[in-house]
């Protein structure tokens, strides 16, 4: 499914990182309706699990990288955890709504000291990332040991029935839908960037081997979605 799915060469490198910057700053304005819309509001549901994974205490300074609009920041907050937001997107900042702390900031190069905080989570965009690996040494970096991060992502589901409907949703739906509410481009982007994600082993393996050897990797909504959760040795 993987080959059928790019019909032409995805951006690479600084490309990347341009035509990425450049979307999520043209949906920004309505970006949380349009992810309302195509999750059935299920995105507030994973949001949720992903907050509560950390398991880390009342207080906690936590930072969410491409926190976009800031609905993770604001789960944070309300899960009584004190949020620090870090964005590369004008466009997404511009257009938050959390009050936590918000940063312009490369989350593959943040302005943060070794070890500086207990806790990091970042919400569907590891598929964006220019650099992966880069990332999670990143994540190492700024996690103190024994701190927590939790990586929410896009998935496919196992089973072959709910896969061929879940393709069929995202490729001929979403677009539809973002096309309708938002930008068409985006949205006809998205599935694609899919093919930027890892298989399933080699990314597990990668979070492990950057300082979080006890990952582990937990499906939700029948296998649409993937959470990686670990902790810093």
């Amino acid at each position: 499914m993987r080959s059928r799915r790019t019909q032409e060469a995805l951006p690479e490198g600084p490309d990347k990182a341009r035509v990425v910057g450049a979307m999520f700053d043209a949906v920004a304005p309505r970006y949380d309706l349009v992810n309302r819309v195509m999750t059935f509001g299920l995105d507030r549901r994973w949001r949720r699990v992903t907050v509560a994974a950390l398991g880390l205490p009342w207080g906690t300074t936590v930072v969410d990288l491409a926190c976009g609009t800031g609905d993770l920041c604001a789960d944070l907050a309300g899960a009584g955890l004190v949020p620090i937001g870090f964005d590369m997107s004008a466009g997404m900042l511009a257009a938050a709504h959390s009050t936590a702390p918000l940063v312009r900031a490369d989350v593959g190069a943040l302005p943060l000291a070794d070890g500086s905080v207990a806790g990091a989570t970042c919400g569907f965009a590891l598929r964006n990332l220019v650099d992966l690996r880069g990332f999670l040494a990143e994540l190492a970096r700024i996690v103190r040991p024994g701190g927590r991060i939790a990586l929410l992502e896009v998935a496919e589901p196992s089973n072959p029935a709910l896969r061929l409907g879940h393709h069929f949703y995202f490729t001929r739906v979403v677009p539809r839908i973002g096309a309708a509410l938002s930008d068409g481009t985006a949205y006809r982007y998205l599935p694609r960037s899919v093919d930027y994600l890892p298989p399933v082993d080699t990314l597990v393996a990668a979070v492990a081997s950057h300082g979080f050897p006890d990952v582990t990797r937990r499906t939700l909504s029948g296998g649409v979605v993937q959470l990686l959760v670990g902790t810093r040795a």
